[in-house]
C-alpha cells in the first residue's frame, strides 16, 4: 500500500484542473507545516513574519512553475529566461534562513513532479528534525566573549586586582590594553573575558564594584578588535 502511494503520485505528470488543484493544495499544506516548524525553532530575537508568509506559498510557486515546465524543453527555457529577468536583492541572512528556503523549494520541487508521497516524507522527517535540535539545544553555545572596561585608582595594582573575582565567576580573562586617564590619577583597564552563559552578569559586575570603589565599568556584549 506504501508504496502505491508513492508511485501513484509520481506516475501522474499530466497537467489537469483536479492535478493542478491538488498540486497548489498540497505545496501550501507542507509550505504552512515548514513554516510552523521554523516559527517553534526561531531564536529568542524572533522571526521576520513576512519571511513566514514566504515560506508557505514559496512551495506552491516552485510547484506550479515545475508543473508549466513539464517535460516541455522550449517551455522550461523561456521561463528560464523570464526569471533571469528578475534580481532579488536582499541582506545577507541567517544561514538557518537560507536552509528553510531552500527545504520549502525542494518541498515545491518533490509536489510539482507529483511525488505527494515522497514530499510529505520528508517535510514530516525534516520538521521533525529540527523540532529535536532545537529540544536538545544543538550547537548553541554554552559560553560568551564579552569586553570588560574597569576604572581603578591609581594606588590599586592593575596587574592581579580582579583575579580573585575573576576565579569566583569562572571567568578567563586576557588584559588588552592599560590607559591612565584623569590627568594620570586613575587607570583603565580593557579584558577580554570569555565566561558561562549560566553566570549572573549582575553580580559579577557587583564584585567588580567592590573592588574598583564604584567607579565606571563597561561591559561590551559583542566586542570587536576594534574596541580594544
Amino acid at each position: 500500500m506504501l508504496d502505491s502511494i508513492f508511485s501513484s503520485a509520481a506516475a501522474t505528470t499530466e497537467l489537469s484542473l483536479p492535478h493542478a488543484l491538488l498540486t497548489i493544495l498540497m505545496s501550501i499544506v507542507v509550505g504552512l507545516v515548514i513554516s510552523f516548524t521554523y516559527m517553534n525553532t526561531s531564536s529568542r530575537s524572533g522571526y521576520s513574519p513576512s519571511f513566514t508568509l514566504t515560506m508557505v506559498v514559496l512551495p506552491a510557486i516552485v510547484a506550479i512553475i515545475i508543473l508549466l515546465i513539464g517535460s516541455n524543453i522550449a517551455r522550461a527555457f523561456s521561463l528560464a529566461g523570464a526569471f533571469s529577468i528578475i534580481r532579488f536583492r536582499s541582506a545577507p541572512g541567517d544561514p538557518k534562513d537560507i536552509a528553510y528556503v531552500l527545504f520549502t523549494m525542494a518541498a515545491g520541487l518533490a509536489i510539482g513532479v507529483g511525488s505527494f508521497g515522497y514530499a510529505v516524507l520528508f517535510t514530516v522527517c525534516l520538521c521533525l528534525l529540527m523540532f529535536i535540535l532545537n529540544l536538545t539545544k544543538f550547537g548553541v553555545k554554552k559560553t560568551t566573549q564579552l569586553m570588560l572596561k574597569v576604572t581603578i585608582p591609581e594606588d590599586l595594582s592593575y596587574e592581579a586586582v580582579f583575579d580573585g573575582v575573576f576565579k569566583k565567576f569562572d571567568v578567563n580573562y586576557e588584559l588588552k590594553k592599560v590607559r591612565t586617564t584623569e590627568l594620570g590619577s586613575l587607570y583603565e583597564l580593557v579584558y577580554l573575558i570569555t565566561m558561562s552563559t549560566a553566570t549572573d552578569q549582575k553580580q559579577f559586575l557587583d564584585a567588580i564594584r567592590v573592588r574598583n570603589g564604584n567607579l565606571d565599568i563597561t561591559l561590551t556584549m559583542s566586542p570587536t578588535t576594534t574596541d580594544y
